[in-house]
């Protein structure tokens, strides 16, 4: 018999790497790099959270990651016909897979074995972003936070996918 706990680190699927973000600065700018580098417990190269002296290897919130398939809702709910991904400040959009099966669990993005530690709640900048009630149409959207566990090189288009028991 399989137990529930069982059944929740099945994730069969395989999902896509559709963007990767950088914000270089906190509260600045989002850029969008076809490729870069993830440091373990830091987070992404060129990414103000990695880069700065105070990472730190125990930070829950090295990386942040959003599902492709959230952003149109959101769009939706903002009254927006669609979205820019940077708006929403996310290093990683994904496609194809839950991201909500995969917190908890360790996983692959390409190469790089990434943690998923928790649910990535929105911030109050959400309505500067998105306008008056950008805020609350994230909620359930936010997509989930992860620590860098073995680094590598990320690429738009690697492959999203759990790490299997060994």
């Amino acid at each position: 018999m399989t137990t529930l706990r069982e059944r929740l680190r099945h994730v069969p699927q395989i999902g896509r790497l559709e963007a990767i973000l950088l914000r270089v600065n906190r509260r600045g700018e989002v850029i969008s790099v076809a490729e870069t580098g993830a440091l373990p417990g830091r987070g992404l190269k060129g990414d103000h959270r990695a880069e700065r002296e105070a990472a730190s290897p125990e930070s829950p919130r090295q990386v942040t990651l959003i599902q492709a398939e959230h952003v149109p809702v959101v769009a939706a709910l903002t009254g927006h016909e669609a979205l820019d991904p940077a708006l929403l400040r996310r290093n990683l959009v994904v496609s194809g897979v839950n991201l909500l099966a995969l917190k908890d669990q360790a996983f692959y993005v390409g190469e790089v074995l990434l943690g998923g530690t928790g649910l990535c709640h929105p911030c109050t900048r959400m309505d500067e972003a998105l306008g008056d009630g950008g805020l609350s149409a994230m909620r359930g959207h936010g997509g989930l936070t992860a620590k860098v566990l073995t680094g590598g090189t990320l690429r738009v288009g690697d492959a999203v996918r759990i790490k299997r028991a060994a």
